[in-house]
């Protein structure tokens, strides 16, 4: 792949996963500082307040989990316990060092996720749904890994979810393996947000399994 800027501008031109894998090796160490602390990054917090909000409760795996920055809005609303998957063993080495997490896998969604021994409770993912990450597909790969009931929160960057085919894939999904699908949206950066994408926002897909 062409080498990506450690930055937004290189997140937001990914298309594969071995484009992720090489972005975020080179920006997992100061990740926290130099892109959610300066850009004023609220999705992961506001994709936790939604699930805290829809009754979430743990077991919870964290999809995309980086460094952990869902996991710890998880946590300070009391839930847990929290386990992580990423294709990126370097975001999920600092998300480790936290000390937030149950359990930390190393996985490509796009290949699938092993099956956990006990389904989990609850699924969460915060900005890995977009165009050059993990697409509508995977949305529908993540039910098996969860028990009936289990109550999903996943983010997805708002100017994508119609062109990306996110809207026609949950509406379908909406026929039979998930119900009481509904989408807030919120504002993916705070009021200190900078550059061409401060004013961005996503949606929160907050369903449960059928």
């Amino acid at each position: 792949m062409t080498e990506k800027t450690h930055d937004l501008s290189g997140a937001y031109s990914l298309q594969t996963p071995e484009d992720s894998v090489a972005l975020y090796a080179g920006w997992a160490k100061d990740y926290d500082q130099t892109f959610a602390t300066a850009e004023d990054y609220r999705l992961p917090a506001a994709t936790a307040e939604a699930f805290k909000a829809a009754g979430g409760s743990g077991p919870v795996l964290d999809v995309g989990a980086g460094t952990g920055l869902c996991a710890a809005a998880l946590t300070a609303l009391g839930i847990g316990p929290i386990d992580a998957a990423d294709i990126s063993p370097e975001m999920l080495k600092v998300a480790g060092e936290k000390g937030l997490y149950r359990a930390l896998i190393e996985a490509d969604l796009t290949k699938g996720l092993p099956l956990p021994e006990t389904p989990y409770a609850g699924v969460v993912s915060s900005g890995t749904f977009t165009t050059g990450h993990v697409g509508p597909e995977e949305i529908e790969a993540l039910l098996p890994i969860a028990r009936p009931g289990a109550l999903f929160a996943i983010a997805i960057n708002g100017a994508h979810y119609e062109a990306a085919g996110f809207s026609a894939k949950l509406d379908a999904l909406a026929q039979g393996p998930i119900r009481n699908l509904w989408l807030p949206e919120v504002r993916i950066y705070g009021e200190n947000g900078r550059g061409a994408h401060k004013d961005d926002t996503a949606l929160i897909a907050l369903f449960e399994k059928a």
